[in-house]
């Protein structure tokens, strides 16, 4: 066996703990980066946000349950590319994974670099009196461009230091992150509407050069924008028509799962699902809770009229630029309670770690798929070359950075309509999931040998598989939202086949990730390698 892969082992080493999974799952639901960032955008649907956070996270669990399942069966470094390659065939998983974890997460770095200077760039430089460099930020194509290469360049940084370097970055950012978010809740459930609206015109005037009149003129803009989506309430069905936009935030408690080949007993089941788990469980909650705190002193109208004003106009909707010149962040915004500007510095400065702690899973778990294709010789072998000092894959990052150079610019600059796209980030992903859920529900019938000797075995609900039944039920869930984004019959999500812009991106890095494959298979087979031989084994970590 030692022969067909590139080497006898991957090389990576086992160096993060479950605490490490456990926040590297929290961060990757973040409800300050991508929660917030999705609310605002969530302005134009009729059910209630609260109702749609509850119900969507139900069904994410049966996720972490088949999740949780495979590593504890194979805890292989690669995640849905080893899975999915294994029990549904090479050609399926590679295209699938390929697809989803590598071409795609390019189209993630601009929006990972759009929440960088909405929640830390613009933030800390208007505290810091530097108005115009925030702005310029905050409102240019070039400033967003800008934003995505340091972006680039951080997450770089981070990943090449290795996993162990970075799991001491996370629990840093979580332990200040959490005390910045307990900071901000308690401003703004302490907070007045009065005192918010007070504070607001004042800090936004001086901090951000906005005229005066501020929070009447968002209403206003807001409500013409169409700002109608409710705290909470509305019928099952309209909380259901929130939900495939309410997943783009919450769908990735298994974000880590590609990495648990380096996670210390990964084999046990059910500390993989705990890690996970409570990750969604302690997300939702503080979600809500957060939710109902902006809702006592903001106003919850306020909150969804400022995400239409400016989404309203980012999109293109309107020429009327939003009379709030940034984007409504709420941690920002709390801070206007206070006239301290220590308090308010303090405030996005801890703020800012939730993002820190967070930006290097555009690329983290995306590394390892690729390398798990280099290791059965799907890509050049120096792909899977790896750091002997940090245990990174080096030039598997670099196949990770140098796309997203270009996918940034096109999309900050929106060419070829790009910035239509943001959907795909996470349509893609999810065909993925569903790759990987249906290999769940087969495993226990395809591979009896495995499954029979693994920890899970013992998991029946009425005499069938645990991995099967939720693998059902989360599948399930996963073909409504591939519904509701693909066709689109209520014309609120913008990537379906409505958009030949998207169906063409799309298409396009399935047929690249196709070309790929069959190439390199028919090249090794000209060396006397047969990949489907290689598919067929596991790999030794």
């Amino acid at each position: 066996m030692s022969n067909l892969f590139v080497r006898k082992a991957t090389g990576l080493v086992r160096s993060w703990s479950v605490m490490d999974a456990f926040i590297y799952a929290l961060f990757s639901i973040n409800l300050i980066t991508l929660g917030l960032y999705s609310f605002s955008q969530m302005y134009y649907f009729e059910g209630g946000m609260v109702n749609a956070l509850i119900i969507s996270a139900i069904f994410i669990f049966f996720e972490v349950v088949v999740y949780a399942a495979l590593i504890a069966v194979m805890p292989r470094s690669g995640g849905d590319y080893v899975w999915q390659s294994r029990i549904l065939g090479g050609g399926i998983g590679f295209v699938l994974a390929v697809t989803g974890w590598w071409f795609i997460l390019w189209l993630w770095v601009p929006l990972y670099g759009d929440m960088f200077r909405h929640i830390v760039l613009v933030p800390i430089l208007g505290v810091l009196g530097l108005k115009d460099v925030a702005l310029w930020f905050a409102g240019t194509q070039n400033g967003a461009f800008t934003a995505s290469i340091i972006t680039l360049a951080i997450v770089s940084l981070f990943i090449m230091l290795g996993m162990k370097t970075y799991a001491r970055i996370q629990k840093f950012s979580f332990y200040g992150g959490m005390l910045g978010l307990l900071i901000v809740i308690v401003l703004l459930l302490t907070g007045s509407p009065e005192a918010f609206k007070a504070g607001l015109e004042a800090n936004v005037t001086s901090m951000f050069g906005a005229a005066p009149g501020v929070y009447d003129a968002t209403v206003q803009l807001g409500t013409d924008a169409g700002a109608i989506t409710p705290f909470a309430g509305g019928s099952l069905g309209v909380v259901f028509l929130v939900i495939p936009y309410m997943v783009f935030f919450n769908l990735w408690p298994n974000w880590g799962a590609t990495l648990y080949g380096e996670v210390r007993g990964a084999t046990d089941f059910k500390r993989n699902m705990a890690g996970m788990g409570w990750a969604l469980g302690i997300t939702t909650l503080l979600g809500i809770v957060l939710l109902f705190a902006i809702r006592n002193t903001m106003g919850w109208e306020f909150y969804v009229q400022a995400g239409a004003a400016w989404w309203n106009y980012a999109w293109g909707y309107t020429d009327v630029a939003p009379a709030l010149p940034i984007w409504p962040y709420p941690a920002l915004l709390a801070s206007f309670l206070t006239t301290n500007k220590l308090i308010q510095f303090v405030v996005v400065t801890l703020m800012s770690l939730w993002w820190f702690g967070w930006c290097a899973t555009v690329f983290l778990s995306s590394t390892r798929v690729i390398f798990a294709a280099a290791f059965d010789r799907l890509l050049p072998e120096s792909v899977a070359k790896v750091d002997e000092r940090t245990g990174t894959p080096v030039n598997a990052l670099l196949l990770m950075v140098v796309p997203s150079v270009v996918v940034a610019y096109l999309f900050n600059y929106n060419l070829f309509s790009f910035a239509s796209l943001t959907l795909c980030s996470t349509l893609v992903i999810a065909v993925t999931f569903l790759g990987t859920t249906v290999s769940a529900i087969l495993l226990p019938y395809t591979k009896p040998d495995l499954y029979k000797s693994s920890p899970i075995a013992k998991y029946n609900v009425l005499g069938i598989p645990l991995i099967t039944v939720a693998g059902v039920i989360f599948g399930g869930f996963l073909v409504y939202l591939l519904y509701q984004w693909i066709f689109d019959p209520n014309l609120l999500y913008g990537i379906g086949i409505s958009n030949t812009s998207s169906i063409y991106y799309m298409l396009g890095n399935y047929v690249l990730a196709a070309i790929i494959y069959f190439g390199f298979k028919a090249y090794r087979k000209g060396k006397g390698i047969d990949l489907s031989k290689v598919q067929a084994e596991i790999p030794v970590e």
